[in-house]
């Protein structure tokens, strides 16, 4: 079997409070392959943001390892994290984060620019790109022009732009009515399909939950499967 586009390794991560010590997480342990989605359920306050902290190399763990695509991430220097974080991990949030004086397709163009690639390159990537999730006819629209559901569209678009092997997901439609939610998620997981990212996603929505490949839950600081 080929390796796990992301994979954490007995996991630590623990703070400091005051004269206390919190352990977050406790030897957490987690594969994610290509192409595979993975929902990641718990209540607030167990370390769910921490485990994606940590996981998308925002956050150094305390112990353990992180490996995204079979590359070890403890050792590297700050400079060798961020550029591993801006090529091979993207990410969605629950509020889209979109620059608001730039267009749908500039904001998708943006992540490419900084990586290196050429003003055409990047606008023929984040046209194709908006155009699978649905948007190619909102290319030239700013943000404010757009509805809720294709604002995040567009950020999935942006997080996934420069072709990155892991996708991190916080709650990417929390802010969302049930019916946007549905559209939003069901593009978001056929780009997973379509692309081969291995996607992490947490979220409190049971039923966009059991449409994923996989679901895990946080117990004791540990990555425990559920049925």
């Amino acid at each position: 079997m080929a390796d796990p586009a992301l994979q954490l390794h007995v996991v630590e991560r623990r703070y400091r409070q005051g004269e206390a010590t919190l352990d977050i997480l406790r030897g957490a342990d987690l594969s994610v392959w290509a192409g595979q989605s993975v929902a990641l359920i718990a209540p607030s306050g167990v370390g769910k943001s921490t485990l994606l902290h940590v996981a998308g190399l925002l956050e150094q763990p305390d112990g353990g390892d992180v490996y995204v695509g079979a590359e070890p991430t403890a050792s590297l220097d700050d400079g060798a994290r961020t550029r591993l974080r801006r090529t091979g991990i993207g990410f969605v949030y629950q509020f889209h984060h979109l620059l608001p004086e730039f267009s749908a397709i500039e904001n998708v163009m943006l992540p490419q620019l900084i990586r290196g690639l050429t003003k055409a390159q990047a606008r023929e990537r984040a046209g194709e790109l908006l155009a699978f999730l649905g948007l190619g006819q909102r290319l030239t629209h700013r943000p404010a022009e757009l509805s809720g559901g294709e604002q995040q569209r567009v950020a999935i678009a942006r997080a996934v732009a420069n072709a990155p092997k892991v996708l991190l997901a916080d709650e990417p439609t929390g802010n969302l009515d049930p019916g946007t939610a549905d559209h939003v998620f069901a593009t978001l997981t056929a780009l997973v399909r379509a692309s081969g990212l291995a996607a992490l996603i947490a979220t409190h929505n049971m039923d966009l939950a059991a449409r994923m490949d996989r679901r895990v839950t946080l117990r004791d600081g540990k990555v425990v499967e559920l049925a």
